[in-house]
């Protein structure tokens, strides 16, 4: 084969990618079995496997075995783990409008993991938050926010607090995220979220993340899970 010249695996891989970035497999939808792919494309199954794994190697299809290959969907956020942000912003700078619903708001000890996490007494008071966190109204993620309620102002009422937390943390509460350590991983589950669509994903990357003020007081821990294929994370690398 010449340099730059593309197998029959290759060609059919092409033509399905145009297919799908043309709208005619959906994010979502089951593609036809390789028989039928075959049969219309004109190619061997074996042909049509081979593409199938490239396009997976990609990560725009994911075969479940026994059940077919289905179109991944695409990120619709895309942030750096860099640069310390509120996901709010993140959303709102992709053009896409942020939303936030809070599912709870609840003060009470930490759980002893929590604390280990936190670096805090076991007796610790926190006040925990459960938020959905949308983009055009489509659900990017899940998350559990801890802040400890020493950080409260007396008097404070927590059924007041509402859409970014980052902006409630720094207009009404007077504290400033300046920097944080995070973990990322990848969670598999069906125990995650809550609402309407808490039974309809089961994969997640998980940001982990203690949030501190310029003085490393800590002010907010963090466990965001964000459904796997809407919201994306990049990382800037260089030489040192």
């Amino acid at each position: 084969m010449s340099p730059g010249k593309l197998t029959l695996a290759g060609r059919t891989a092409q033509h399905l990618r145009a297919a799908i970035s043309a709208g005619d497999y959906s994010a979502g939808s089951r593609l036809p079995t390789e028989f039928e792919l075959a049969k219309t494309l004109g190619v061997s199954r074996s042909t049509v496997r081979a593409a199938i794994r490239e396009l997976a190697v990609l990560g725009l299809v994911r075969t479940a075995h026994g059940v077919g290959t289905f179109v991944v969907e695409q990120p619709v956020v895309s942030a750096g783990l860099e640069q310390l942000d509120s996901i709010t912003e993140s959303i709102r700078s992709t053009g896409r409008e942020p939303g936030m619903d809070y599912a709870s708001r609840v003060i009470r000890p930490v759980l002893p993991e929590e604390a280990a996490r936190m670096a805090v007494p076991g007796d610790t008071e926190v006040l925990e938050m459960r938020r959905t966190i949308y983009a055009d109204r489509e659900v990017m993620a899940f998350s559990y926010d801890l802040l400890p309620t020493e950080l409260l102002p007396e008097g404070f009422e927590i059924e007041s607090i509402e859409g970014s937390l980052f902006a409630t943390m720094m207009t009404r509460l007077g504290v400033t995220p300046h920097h944080s350590t995070a973990q990322v991983h990848a969670v598999h589950s069906e125990h995650v979220g809550w609402g309407p669509e808490a039974n309809g994903h089961d994969l997640f990357v998980l940001l982990n993340q203690l949030h501190y003020d310029s003085a490393d007081r800590l002010l907010l821990y963090s466990r965001t899970y964000f459904i796997e294929g809407r919201y994306e994370f990049t990382i800037l690398r260089g030489l040192t």
